[in-house]
This record gives C-alpha cells, structure tokens and sequence, in this order.
C-alpha cells in the first residue's frame, strides 16, 4: 500500500473519531457550562502540547539523520563499485568486460534480492558477499602487465575494500531506527494530547471542530513523518538504491 495512502486512511479515521467523540459529548452534556476554564487546565494542556512537540521533534531529527546516512552508505557503495569500472580501462578488453559483467551481477542482485530482505529486517544472505569477494578475485589475481596496471592495482582493491565496508554499513543500517519504547511513548502521547482537547471544553461549532480536525492532522502527519523515516532504506520499493540501479542501467 502506498505511504500517502496509508496517511491519508489513518488521518481522515483520526479526524472523524475527534468529530465524531466531540459530537456524542456535546449531545450527553448539553447543559455543560462551557464559559470558563480553568486557568490551571490551560497550563497543564499547553505544557503538554510544548512536551510532547519537542519530543516530535527530537523523533524526526533523529530518524531524518539515520535516512541521510544511509542514503550516504549506498553512494559511497555505488562510488566505489564505479571507480572500479572506470580504473579498468588500463587492463585488456576481456579482462574489463568480465570484470564489469561481475560488477552488473553484484549490483543486481543488492538491489533485488537485498533490498527486499533490509525492507522485511530479514538476513540477506551471503550471495552478496560471494559476488564481492569475485570481483576482488578478478583483481587480486591479475598480474600487472605494465607500469599503467601496476599504477591502478592497489587502487581497485582499495576500492572493493571501501564497497564492501560500505555494503555491511548498509546491511547494518536496515530495519527501523527507533526501539519499540519510543514509539509507545510518541502514540501514548500522541493520544493524550488529542485526548486534552476535551478537557478545554470544546463544542461542535465550525470554528472548534476545524480546529480540532487540524490540530488532529497535524499530529497524525508528524507521526507518519517518524514513520516513514524510521526505515532508512524505505518501507516500500527500492527507491534508495538508485545509485546502484543506475550501474547496471548504464551498462546495459
């Protein structure tokens, strides 16, 4: 299911439960005197609402610091799988195209078998592995033939160093960033500051039922946000394997 789907379902059922509770309410409390609050309840209902957008806040820095690194993870990944590419121009013309082939398979299978396996916070396997350490293979154990391919030996295995620690970093990365606490504390919280709404008294004019629809959407879209950054690699697709994508896609 898309993720603006998944909002938009979860905000619209939020603002009608608000909608709705503060309709029964104003129907069971008709006589209810609604002309004064309580300074003290102001207050209370404020520093929750200060509370609890800090901890918002804190959850979305948090979780948008774990996505940016991971999408750095994947292009230093890509970087170094392209360095290779380009640094084999100096070695004959079957030895760059077997090289290149195994490049092609690496990147594939990460991003349609590994991906798969980080959205699901399951093993990936080691096939990955297996066709990194080929490439490394390809390298180590080809005997440079001139000045320009002993120049460039060092180099690639350097790169295929810096794509490997870059693939446990992201394979190390995937599943969600926030522990189970945390998201217990920002639903809990979430709940109770809508939950606050009622004890201000609010009746089911226009003017208070918009303000409370949006106030409501407000805190379901900061949730979603959490949500939908807490997976660094993304809940669905594989939109943050672009980098590799576009390896296998230039060479075909």
């Amino acid at each position: 299911m898309p993720e603006w789907l998944i909002y938009t379902l979860v905000s619209v059922l939020v603002c009608a439960l608000v909608i709705a509770v503060t309709v029964m309410r104003h129907r069971r409390l008709a006589d209810e005197d609604t002309s004064q609050t309580p300074d003290v309840l102001e207050y209370m209902v404020m520093m929750v609402g200060v509370v609890y957008a800090i901890v918002l806040g804190l959850a979305i820095a948090g979780v948008w610091e774990a996505r940016n690194a991971a999408e750095d993870t994947v292009q230093r990944e890509a970087q170094a799988l392209y360095e290779i590419n380009q640094r084999l121009d100096v070695y004959p013309a079957a030895f760059r195209t077997e090289v290149r082939a195994h490049i092609d398979s690496y990147a594939r299978h990460a991003v349609t078998a590994e991906w798969p396996a980080m959205e699901d916070d399951e093993q990936a396997g080691a096939e990955g592995a297996r066709l990194l350490s080929r490439i490394r293979s390809d390298i180590a154990h080809r005997t440079p033939a001139d000045e320009l391919q002993a120049q460039a030996y060092q180099p690639l295995l350097d790169q295929v160093a810096a794509a490997d620690d870059a693939r446990h970093q992201r394979l190390d990365s995937a599943g969600t960033t926030l522990p189970g606490v945390v998201w217990f504390g920002l639903i809990a919280g979430g709940a109770v500051t809508l939950g606050l709404l009622y004890t201000l008294q609010i009746r089911h004019s226009p003017r208070e039922l918009l303000l409370a629809t949006t106030f409501s959407a407000l805190v379901v879209l900061l949730l979603f946000m959490v949500w939908s950054f807490d997976a660094p690699f993304g809940h669905s697709g594989t939109d943050s394997s672009q980098p590799l994508q576009e390896l296998y896609t230039a060479s075909s």
